[in-house]
């Protein structure tokens, strides 16, 4: 395990590497993952991934394991216990926009039946193989992520610009952006 090659992002320590052999690109269709991965990547927004990496389990148990239908009912007193978790990332737009993030995601469920089927709409169903040779050949967005950042604020999202929702598609295997001398790509 230890000889693999990687994609150089990934290569900082294990916990980078345990995320890229395991988690990243794989593609996902359940919506509890998802909304993880909106929430964590929304929180990203402006800063590291490595950084919201290494606070994941604070935000799991901050934000009840990612339960949209609890976060819902969120109200202003766990808000302020939110913003006053030195764990998180206290942002109170970032805090409050994960709460109105989960009501949107469940309109976006009612409407299709569940998150994942109308995001993977985007994308035909299945991801998309882009064959980077190396890691500057690595979009930040795509016509996709602009079109469905685009479609995600129309929704009410907030802070799903396109840079935001092409990490996300990444994170969830909408893209496969593993290099070509990665493991993981062959």
């Amino acid at each position: 395990m230890e000889n693999r090659v990687r994609c150089a992002w990934c290569e900082k320590d294990d916990l980078y590497r345990d995320y890229h052999d395991n988690e990243w690109g794989n593609p996902v269709y359940d919506d509890e993952t998802i909304f993880e991965f909106l929430v964590l990547e929304t929180f990203q927004a402006g800063l590291s991934w490595y950084t919201i990496l290494k606070k994941r389990e604070n935000f799991r148990k901050a934000f009840d394991n990612f339960n949209y239908k609890k976060i819902v009912k969120y109200d202003k007193d766990k808000i302020q216990e939110l913003l006053q978790d030195e764990g998180i990332i206290r942002n109170k737009l970032k805090v409050r926009g994960t709460v109105s993030n989960a009501i949107a995601f469940m309109k976006v469920q009612e409407e299709f039946g569940s998150f994942s089927k109308y995001i993977w709409g985007f994308t035909g169903g299945k991801p998309i193989d882009n064959q980077p040779k190396v890691l500057r050949d690595i979009q930040a967005t795509s016509a996709i992520s602009d079109a469905l950042s685009k479609d995600l604020k129309k929704r009410g999202f907030k802070f799903v610009g396109s840079t935001v929702v092409y990490a996300h598609m990444q994170a969830t295997g909408m893209v496969n952006d593993h290099v070509e001398t990665c493991w993981k790509r062959k």
